[in-house]
């Protein structure tokens, strides 16, 4: 089983980019708390890379910036490469395949964008985190 759920903030702006093939590529890394304080009582975080394609990247950098709040559904994907000064890079990170969006931008509610054509209104299927029982 390879799934991964986190919720985070970006921490920057998504770029956009297209593959040589047109398909629409979106990569940013989420700050994930760890509800762990250092001796200090400040809070630690982890930085995670996620990358999103099609319909689901068009839409983060659409309605994405900095510091927006998002809950992540993926599966991580390890990979490596030789970078051009001749090292070995390996990289682990998040493959997006549903990302909601949880909190209000403009007039677009929490919502999620899975492969949804980017000029059509999403469906609002936020989260209520009203209940009590919830386990976290």
């Amino acid at each position: 089983m390879n799934r991964v759920v986190v919720v985070g903030r970006l921490v920057k702006d998504p770029e956009l980019k297209k593959t040589n093939n047109g398909s629409s590529v979106v990569s940013f890394t989420l700050a994930v708390d760890n509800n762990r304080q250092r001796n200090a009582g400040e809070r630690t975080a982890s930085f995670l890379p996620v990358t999103a394609w099609n319909a689901t990247a068009e839409n983060v950098a659409k309605f994405m910036k900095k510091g927006s709040l998002v809950g992540v559904d993926g599966r991580l994907n390890q990979r490596s490469y030789q970078a051009k000064d001749g090292h070995n890079v390996n990289v682990v990170e998040i493959i997006a395949e549903q990302v909601q969006f949880l909190e209000k931008r403009g007039d677009v509610s929490s919502a999620t964008y899975e492969d949804a054509p980017v000029d059509e209104e999403p469906a609002n299927q936020g989260i209520d985190t009203t209940d009590d029982e919830l386990p976290f």
